[in-house]
């Protein structure tokens, strides 16, 4: 029988809990939801809130079958909001929100990755964010994604921007930066500028193309994630890989430092430790003050 839970006044029928869904280290679908509501929801809502969501699903685990959603499920409850995100092949299309922690729950209960745009519903295409994703090509690894980063992060300073990092819980490494609202072509236009600087600075270590043959060994600046259409991993969601990773925000000091891939490695079992001693280091990121304009062309 699947048990009801209440929460914040709404009934949720949570499925399963005692399904392994990450098989080397036994965690199971029950732990995953104890990781949302317990360790990650104070600090994850405001990065989801009022932001259209995508979803990869993996109900039956990462090594099960993956797919990816941005319309809402069927059955999805009258209660959870949704947001019109008009899209070429679907002018009337719509998004889930997660504005508070039964909506959370709920699609956290469907055992998805949490991908959000970078602007919010009440302006589609207007971004207040600007996001690299690292991404390093073999046997490249986030030890070369700290080095990019880094060079990223002098380049962004020298146009008045701040920049702030997490893991992919992948193999590489984000960079997100508060702006004030500006239309998403051109945030990806100056970031593929800046990627193409990141190129010509380091030629042997970063390129801005996706063509796979020129990736091996370098780490891939990929700046069309800031494309209206486009989302990206969460802060805090968990991944669809081997192990519960986490999309972990870092510290700088922490980028500086990282000399192997296991230095910037994070579990669902790590991030409330990292809360409890760092806080939420992506805060800036909802702070209205911290953004700055794109600098004038």
């Amino acid at each position: 029988m699947t048990p009801i839970t209440e929460v914040e006044g709404r009934r949720l029928a949570l499925s399963n809990l005692d399904k392994v869904l990450y098989p080397a280290t036994g965690t199971t679908k029950g732990e995953v939801l104890h990781y949302y509501a317990a360790t990650a929801a104070d600090a994850m809502l405001p990065h989801l809130r009022d932001r259209p969501l995508s979803f990869l699903r993996y109900p039956d685990g990462p090594e099960g079958l993956r797919f990816f959603t941005k319309n809402p499920p069927p059955g999805t409850p009258d209660w959870v909001r949704t947001a019109p995100v008009p899209r070429s092949d679907d002018p009337g299309a719509r998004q889930v929100l997660a504005q508070d922690l039964p909506s959370l729950m709920w699609a956290a209960n469907l055992v998805v990755e949490f991908h959000t745009h970078q602007w919010r519903q009440d302006a589609p295409a207007v971004a207040d964010r600007m996001v690299f994703d690292l991404d390093p090509g073999p046997p490249a690894g986030v030890v070369e994604c700290c080095a990019v980063a880094l060079w990223l992060r002098e380049r962004l300073a020298e146009d008045g921007l701040s920049s702030y990092g997490k893991t992919s819980g992948s193999k590489g490494l984000h960079l997100l930066v508060p702006l004030e609202p500006t239309p998403s072509e051109e945030v990806t236009a100056y970031a593929r500028r800046l990627a193409v600087e990141a190129q010509g600075a380091l030629p042997d270590l970063a390129v801005y193309r996706m063509t796979r043959a020129l990736r091996p060994g370098k780490v891939f600046v990929d700046f069309s994630q800031n494309a209206a259409a486009k989302t990206t991993a969460a802060p805090y969601t968990l991944r669809a890989k081997g192990s519960p990773t986490v999309s972990a925000p870092v510290t700088w000091d922490e980028i500086e430092a990282c000399g192997a891939p296991g230095d910037l490695l994070f579990l669902a079992g790590d991030m409330a430790e990292r809360l409890e001693r760092h806080g939420d280091l992506l805060a800036p990121l909802t702070d209205p003050g911290q953004a700055r304009p794109l600098p004038e062309d």
